[in-house]
């Protein structure tokens, strides 16, 4: 990777399948991007301080064996944890997909300390006695008792680098068993929603109040992605990188949107902004 490049690993271990996707929608938004096995960290051969931005992807980690990201995330957690927290200290980014969503939540990266003030270092973060954060939320077992693989609309809120432009209403795919959020108490409810973390909320097509399917698992309070405080790493359930191109959207051949709405228009969809914003705020911040 060259200097000045805008330098994204997409992370790999047994059970990632999204890795592909990932990986195409930021290449096509101009950075350079490396996919790198875990074992690759473990043993020295990459290094996590080389990248700007961290991708964990979709798939089914060590087949979701112990519940979904939970092996992954112990991994992060208990051999990476320090890098990890250098990382995040750094004020680079971090993405979470789907099942890269619940490795964060179960490797408490996120939500993250809901009352420590962001940026004050690693250590915040994942302190020394305990390399990785208190898990307080979880993703669990959809409502509907099923694998759910359908299209959703979210309602896009709080401020973060990621969803900057995206629009009140955007458009993705979900495809999981265990996407149901739940947030240990009310108090950690409460606190997402006072700190402007809730990223999305699963909606009707009018944004309004959704019901079944239209929230695909049950999650409380519809939440379908959240941040931690900073607004830099992001988890989410859906699939941005399924709607990066225009012509992936399901009734594409009868949508007409004119260029320069949020929306599906030309050639890309709702997806492809959440991609290069990551790319466009690592070259204004940490190029």
């Amino acid at each position: 990777m060259g200097r000045g490049q805008v330098k994204v690993i997409v992370l790999r271990t047994a059970g990632t399948n999204c890795d592909a996707e990932a990986a195409f929608a930021f290449e096509n938004c101009g950075a350079q991007v490396r996919a790198v096995h875990i074992n690759q960290f473990f043993d020295g051969r990459s290094r996590l301080h080389d990248g700007h931005i961290l991708v964990i992807p979709g798939g089914f980690t060590y087949g979701d064996d112990i519940g979904s990201g939970r092996i992954l995330a112990n991994e992060l957690r208990l051999r990476l944890g320090e890098d990890l927290g250098r990382f995040i200290g750094d004020g680079k980014l971090m993405l979470g997909i789907c099942n890269g969503f619940q490795v964060m939540v179960k490797a408490g990266i996120l939500p993250g300390p809901l009352d420590a003030q962001p940026g004050k270092g690693h250590d915040s973060f994942f302190p020394r006695e305990e390399p990785a954060g208190a898990q307080t939320a979880t993703l669990t077992d959809n409502d509907s008792g099923k694998f759910e693989d359908r299209w959703c609309h979210l309602k896009t809120e709080g401020k973060s680098v990621w969803t900057g432009g995206l629009g009140d209403v955007v458009y993705f795919p979900v495809a999981h068993a265990e996407g149901k959020f739940i947030p240990h108490s009310r108090d950690v409810l409460a606190k997402l929603r006072d700190n402007g973390q809730v990223a999305f909320r699963y909606c009707n097509p009018q944004g309004g109040k959704p019901s079944y399917p239209e929230n695909p698992n049950g999650s409380v309070d519809d939440i379908a992605g959240i941040t931690d405080k900073t607004g830099r790493i992001l988890g989410l359930m859906p699939h941005p990188e399924r709607h990066f191109l225009f012509t992936q959207h399901p009734c594409w051949t009868r949508l007409s949107l004119p260029a320069g709405k949020a929306g599906p228009n030309g050639k890309h969809g709702h997806g492809a902004k959440i991609f290069a914003n990551g790319v466009q705020y690592v070259q204004k911040h940490l190029l």
